[in-house]
């Protein structure tokens, strides 16, 4: 039996009702909203551990209810628009999403990708084995591992959960070249129903919170026809 709680939001009652009987035989609970007010009404009173969010909703649209929620949680959040156009998927992620689909949606898909993104949670909220690594700072740079903070000049920067766990990744093979394919193999954990050019999208977020010059990197630099390489500006 799941102890997670999942927020589903979807202004199409019957959807919403469908992703909930789903949920619910997997041992999850489920709370439902049907328009962007009462879900983040929702999302502050009972603290889920995943959203699964549609993009149009009545009074306020799931950009904003995603954007809201990024501020103040780095729990998974699942996109879900009838809209296929690549611009409202990369403008998704953009505002703190960790996952898209389209629909209509396979429901077994959908369950698929909420077991992958609450493992990958849970993992990467548990505090780093090793001590020594748990804090890494760098110029005007801290980020913990164990409390899944980045301090940028002494603010605190929200992450995005799959923000985090990349940069993390980046940090952990600090001047090593990681080709896309890994990067999005070790963050995202599946081949079949994910986009890798989630992976630039992310690089791009990153950039933006930590870098002083995003369109200049220090820190994250593209390697032409590879893939990424981190270093601190010292190397």
């Amino acid at each position: 039996m799941n102890s997670e709680k999942i927020l589903v939001v979807d202004d199409e009652v019957e959807i919403g009702e469908i992703i909930k009987d789903f949920l619910e035989i997997e041992g999850y609970e489920v709370l439902l909203a049907f328009d962007g007010e009462e879900a983040i009404n929702i999302f502050e009173k009972h603290q889920p551990q995943l959203v699964i969010l549609d993009l149009m909703l009545p009074k306020i649209d799931g950009m904003e209810v995603c954007r809201t929620i990024r501020a103040k949680s780095i729990v998974p959040i699942i996109m879900l628009s009838a809209k296929g156009a690549n611009t409202d998927k990369i403008l998704g992620l953009g505002f703190g999403a960790d996952d898209y689909m389209t629909k209509p949606f396979d429901s077994g898909e959908l369950v698929a990708r909420v077991k992958s993104h609450l493992r990958r949670y849970t993992k990467f909220s548990t505090p780093a084995p090793d001590k020594n690594q748990d804090i890494y700072s760098f110029d005007h740079i801290e980020i913990c591992f164990k409390s899944h903070s980045v301090l940028v000049n002494g603010e605190n920067i929200p992450f995005a959960a799959k923000e985090f766990q990349l940069l993390k990744y980046l940090i952990l093979n600090e001047n090593r070249v990681l080709t896309k394919e890994q990067i999005f193999n070790h963050v995202w954990g599946y081949n079949d129903y994910g986009d890798i050019n989630t992976v630039t999208v992310h690089i791009r977020k990153i950039r933006e919170k930590i870098e002083k010059d995003p369109a200049h990197p220090q820190y994250i630099k593209t390697i032409w026809r590879v893939g990424y390489k981190f270093s601190r500006s010292s190397l």
